[in-house]
């Protein structure tokens, strides 16, 4: 009997297409993850694309000039360069046409001696850009009364202030600025210290206005954030700028003048024999030579400011322009442009109980703090002194700027 075998089946001819299909799907597979494995990996090198930025959000650095060292010498470099940039365009000030310039208005009485600060103001503001004939797109206005050619003119301080009450009580009737304000957005200038009070006859101009003064004592009636400090300028100078010049300055201190109050009394009779202090209880005598006291302001490293009659004193400006550095000693005295200027970044300011310890003081100071004291007075002597015509950031555009900030808070 013959076994017939059943066919056997090949298994690779009917699976080979099946193992093609696996193989297939298998190395899609691989390839797909080796290729998502190196997206992943480059996107982790690759920055992310910036984003578009449109051209007016650019900010493009503010370059600076050599006028423009904006340094630490101010309280914030920054707000005060853009605040002073956006002053220069947009202030304007409306003088009062009234008053005959003949007497007491308008004009100045002089712009040299130890208050020519209101003489300078006086022509300043009518050179520069920012006066306007037009009251109606004026910031402030000014009222041109001059104390000091009252004063050269011998009228009594009786008279002064029935002068000074007339004119605003005329300038009020006639025009119709005053009273949106009640004369916030109105100022006067005065340097002499009888200007204060020749103003005391119209207390609205004491109490409202603005008071660009010399003697801004705020122990008396001055208030800061409402009045300004007119910085008291002896002009012409009597020889040119000093400063980088520490090497000559060998002498600690030094201070001569008239004892006129509480403060030069006690500083004469405490410091006036003292070997490392030069300190005089009274003017320098011209007849010991030429320009003697000037010059002693180039050898010196320190030069003492106390107060006078008034808290304020010419020597000040003084020292700066000479390139010594200032140490004001004077209680209730708000310096000038302290709103901009950081004056312990150029001036030693003490109290006027200090005096007993003045030497002491000055002599821990150390060399390198002198330097850096010394190079910032340098940096801010353009800010006290007058020009005419106005030259940008001298004194009359540091006043303006003072104005400028407190035209912001008046509301009509």
């Amino acid at each position: 009997m013959t076994i017939t075998k059943p066919p056997q089946l090949s298994f690779s001819a009917a699976s080979s297409p099946l193992c093609s299909l696996k193989g297939s799907l298998l190395t899609v597979a691989v390839l797909t993850f080796l290729s998502l494995f190196y997206l992943s990996l480059n996107s982790l090198r690759t920055p992310p694309p910036s984003p578009i930025v449109l051209e007016s959000t650019i900010h493009v650095p503010h370059p600076q000039t050599k006028d423009e060292s904006y340094s630490d010498v101010y309280h914030s470099p920054d707000s005060f360069r853009l605040n002073y940039a956006e002053m220069e365009r947009k202030f304007k000030i409306y003088i009062y046409p009234d008053g005959d310039p003949n007497t007491f208005f308008q004009t100045p009485r002089k712009v040299t001696g130890k208050y020519a600060s209101e003489g300078f103001f006086f022509k300043n503001i009518r050179e520069s850009h920012f006066r306007t004939l037009d009251p109606e797109e004026a910031d402030l206005f000014f009222v041109p009364v001059s104390p000091h050619k009252m004063r050269g003119n011998g009228t009594s301080y009786e008279d002064m202030t029935v002068i000074v009450r007339d004119y605003v009580d005329g300038l009020i009737a006639k025009y119709p600025y005053w009273n949106r304000t009640l004369g916030a957005d109105h100022f006067f200038v005065t340097c002499h210290d009888v200007g204060v009070r020749a103003f005391e006859g119209s207390p609205v101009m004491i109490k409202n206005t603005i008071r660009v003064v010399c003697s801004p004592s705020y122990n008396v009636g001055f208030v800061p954030h409402k009045d300004v400090a007119l910085p008291q300028v002896l002009q012409p100078f009597a020889l040119p700028a000093g400063g980088n010049d520490v090497e000559n300055r060998t002498t600690l201190g030094f201070w001569a003048g008239h004892r006129n109050s509480k403060i030069r009394v006690i500083l004469a009779r405490v410091w006036e024999n003292d070997t490392e202090l030069d300190i005089s209880n009274n003017r320098i005598n011209r007849a010991t030579g030429h320009l003697v006291y000037q010059k002693r302001f180039y050898r010196t490293k320190f030069c003492i400011c106390p107060g006078g009659s008034q808290v304020n004193s010419a020597r000040i400006t003084d020292s700066i322009h000479y390139g010594c550095v200032p140490v004001i000693l004077s209680d209730y005295y708000d310096l000038p442009f302290s709103d901009i200027l950081d004056w312990r970044k150029f001036a030693v300011v003490l109290r006027e109980r200090d005096v007993y310890d003045l030497k002491q003081i000055l002599k821990n100071i150390t060399q390198s703090e002198f330097v850096s004291l010394h190079n910032n007075l340098v940096k801010v002597q353009k800010h006290f002194q007058w020009n005419t015509p106005p030259v940008k950031f001298d004194a009359f555009h540091m006043i303006m700027y003072e104005l400028w900030l407190r035209h912001h808070v008046i509301k009509y």
